[in-house]
């Protein structure tokens, strides 16, 4: 190895800093220094390479496509340095197993199983962060995310847990017990939808217009969004492995299916090795999903 092209150390991590964080004052937060000692350590490192890594012709700063090389490569670099530095020092094991999923899953399904890990795992610390957004995984942050779509996700490790495809639903009192409704009559129905970016959400951007385009709209938390619906509060969209028993029982009614080849809930994970923790839920979750019965009710 040839050191002599290594950069300050102290001028990578402020270039790597700003390139997470967006700005010099974020990253100077995020160090514990000045914005104006990260805007010096980035002419540091600018001059020792004589390379543009940031252009500033702008409002604001943003990486040149040299620093979008450099910023990748020292995100990949840093991230191994600290993962190595938590295995040693066991602090990689004492930190909770972080766990990201869309409130709708969490609710009615990995919820009402998690007393089944923690009987076997007591030992476990876990943080459950029920978020629509699409959460980036990293060593000393999220270690797994349950993600509905049809994979893979570039960098990532992807599995297909459950597959279960996309209906549209109502309760009895709202659409009646007769025949079911036409599509184009559903739009009259008021509809629930889970606010911000979710499964329902997905499936309205891509299907939810014309016949289907609802008229009335209202947004409510994942968690209550099925409650409103076998409430007859309104139509609305949802994975079916959550409402299959609720249609099986009469609760609620199917008037509508998606399919979409290869597509339900999958488990996200980093690449490399997985700390114990990572290694127990996986192997839980595997056997939960594989002993998960999916109810397939006919459509009446």
């Amino acid at each position: 190895m040839d050191w002599k092209y290594l950069p300050p150390m102290a001028a990578l991590r402020a270039f790597s800093a700003f390139a997470q964080c967006g700005n010099v004052q974020a990253a100077g937060d995020a160090l514990g220094v000045s914005h104006a000692a990260i805007s010096q350590q980035l002419r540091v490192l600018e001059t020792h390479l004589d390379v543009a890594l940031l252009d500033r012709s702008g409002r604001s700063m943003r990486l040149t496509p040299a620093g979008e090389v450099l910023a990748k490569a020292l995100h990949a670099g840093f991230a191994a340095m600290i993962e190595a530095a938590q295995d040693i020092t066991g602090t990689r094991d004492e930190r909770p197993l972080h766990i990201s999923c869309t409130p709708t899953f969490a609710a009615s399904w990995l919820m009402p199983r998690l007393p089944s890990f923690r009987a076997q795992h007591p030992e476990a610390n876990l943080r459950l962060d029920p978020t629509p957004a699409l959460a980036p995984l990293s060593p000393d942050g999220i270690d797994i995310a349950i993600r509905y779509g049809v994979g893979p996700w570039p960098g990532l490790e992807t599995e297909l847990l459950i597959a279960s495809p996309m209906v549209v639903i109502a309760a009895p009192s709202l659409v009646g017990e007769g025949p079911l409704p036409p599509i184009d009559v559903l739009s009259d129905y008021p509809w629930l939808e889970e606010a911000s970016t979710s499964e329902s959400t997905d499936w309205l951007r891509r299907f939810g217009n014309g016949a289907l385009a609802p008229k009335a709209l209202m947004q409510v938390p994942g968690n209550l969004l099925l409650d409103g619906a076998r409430n007859g509060q309104g139509v609305a969209v949802t994975v079916l492995l959550f409402v299959a028993r609720d249609i099986a029982a009469g609760r609620l009614r199917e008037l509508h299916r998606t399919e979409r080849p290869g597509s339900g809930y999958n488990m996200v994970t980093r690449p490399g090795v997985m700390r114990p923790a990572l290694k127990n839920f996986v192997r839980w979750i595997r056997r939960e999903a594989a002993q998960d019965q999916m109810i397939s009710p006919a459509r009446s």
